[in-house]
């Protein structure tokens, strides 16, 4: 079974540009061509950096009780607990990724993501950031992990780091035992990939050249409202908001739907009535 990126690999340049393909959605999926869905390019925010994004390091949830969405995350997805300080814990969703679920407030969100970029020279990455206008803030952990906080065009926090970090973390297995029940038996599943972000922005083709051209992302398909970009191997996001070449863009007041609203993930092993029917075990419609 392929995840989106794989299938979009297998595509190749069949999807880019086409008004309706076989992922197409968004706004514009049957009103491409619209002035309010002009495709064309807008120039570069800033000239590319070269860099790759090797690997996800971390994804950052806000949530007030995070050992019972812990517990959830353990028993539906398969995730398993690295550590757990009190007040925040470190999950593996899987080899290739981790979740940081932090103690907090009302209703859970995703704070930040932190990715891995190549290659990586501390010195020329503080450079390069700084000559792109970015203002990096150092957050380095003594042990090896070397990173900089950056904020997106709406301010959306963005961890750049090295491959010292979770990503390194994750080549031993995680063992550590969770201070909460389970909600409902395990299902048993993997989690196998992360198929997509959903990323709201204010302006899209903003967004989307500034990660493809700061982290080498790589666009597949502009619809007019939304562009999907291959996060190197690490799966797929689906930058979405407003097109600044829609005559109306600006004229009415921004929707405050910046940040991810939600993140796919494919399982294994796959058996469609077989989840279903465990999903409704679990009391999840």
């Amino acid at each position: 079974r392929l995840s989106r990126r794989r299938l979009l690999q297998t595509l190749g340049a069949a999807v880019v540009g086409a008004p309706i393909s076989a992922l197409a959605q968004g706004r514009c999926m049957t009103t491409f061509g619209a002035p309010s869905c002009v495709t064309t390019d807008i120039p570069p925010v800033f000239a590319p950096t070269r860099w790759k994004t090797v690997a996800l390091d971390h994804v950052t949830f806000n949530m007030a009780d995070y050992r019972k969405e812990a517990a959830f995350y353990i028993a539906l997805m398969g995730w398993t607990l690295r550590s757990d300080d009190g007040t925040q814990a470190v999950l593996d969703m899987g080899p290739w990724g981790s979740a940081l679920f932090k103690k907090g407030a009302g209703k859970t969100t995703v704070e930040s993501f932190s990715f891995v970029v190549d290659p990586w020279d501390v010195k020329k990455v503080e450079s390069e950031l700084k000559s792109r206008g970015l203002s990096p803030v150092a957050d380095h952990d003594g042990k090896g992990l070397e990173s900089f906080w950056v904020k997106d065009p709406d301010g959306w926090p963005l961890q750049i780091c090295n491959g010292n970090g979770l990503a390194k973390a994750r080549r031993t297995p995680a063992r550590a035992t969770l201070a909460a029940k389970a909600p409902f038996a395990s299902t048993n599943w993997k989690t196998v990939w992360v198929d997509h972000f959903s990323f709201g922005v204010t302006n899209y083709k903003k967004s989307a050249s500034f990660y493809t051209n700061l982290l080498g992302w790589a666009p597949t398909y502009d619809e007019g409202s939304q562009n999907e970009l291959m996060m190197g191997d690490v799966g797929d996001i689906i930058v979405r908001g407003g097109n600044p070449l829609d005559p109306e863009f600006g004229k009415a007041p921004a929707r405050r739907n910046n940040g991810i609203d939600h993140i796919s993930f494919g399982i294994a092993p796959w058996d469609t009535r077989g989840v279903k029917a465990a999903l409704e075990s679990g009391g999840l419609k």
